[in-house]
């Protein structure tokens, strides 16, 4: 049996996925994408210990790493039922939470050059957030070996944004 028998060299469509209405947005797209191109999607939820992995090597505690992985593979589960509002997709659809630092690993994760990674845009953040924690998407743009499509932020995402920095208000309730 050859890869193409066994369908291995096939491209793939690897979108992130947290929960968020920007992740969820991207999954659709990426659903919508391999009905039209009848590839398979990975949905990737991506995780690290409590107090990150630099704090999890200095006191190691497998039933901590135990409980990370079983929330991770919950807010996995309540995103794809949040989705599809617990259909099936209609697509061959796998998913996988993956332990490890979400840029780095959506980049491992979409390793062949037929892959297409698919994430949401962000939150707008400012100067410092950004310092603080670089851009998911810009770093996947840099170092990824497949093409990268970002999904913009849904409307109503960028309302909820708009209502927390208590701009927009009035245009809400004006129905503008």
């Amino acid at each position: 049996m050859t890869d193409a028998d066994t369908g291995a060299d096939e491209g793939r469509i690897v979108v992130g996925v947290s929960g968020s209405l920007g992740s969820l947005a991207a999954l659709h797209h990426a659903v919508a994408e391999a009905r039209r191109t009848d590839v398979e999607v990975l949905a990737v939820l991506c995780w690290t210990p409590p107090g990150e992995e630099l704090g999890y090597r200095r006191s190691v505690c497998p039933p901590v790493v135990d409980a990370g992985r079983d929330a991770a593979v919950a807010r996995l589960r309540q995103a794809l039922d949040e989705a599809f509002a617990g259909r099936h997709a209609g697509v061959r659809l796998r998913c996988q939470a993956v332990r490890g630092e979400t840029a780095h690993t959506l980049v491992r994760c979409a390793d062949r050059s037929d892959d297409v990674l698919v994430l949401g845009a962000g939150r707008e953040r400012g100067c410092l957030s950004r310092l603080i924690r670089p851009s998911i998407s810009a770093y996947c743009v840099r170092h990824a070996t497949c093409p990268v499509l970002t999904v913009p932020r849904p409307p109503l995402q960028r309302d909820l944004e708009a209502l927390e920095r208590g701009y927009g208000l009035r245009d809400l309730v004006a129905g503008n």
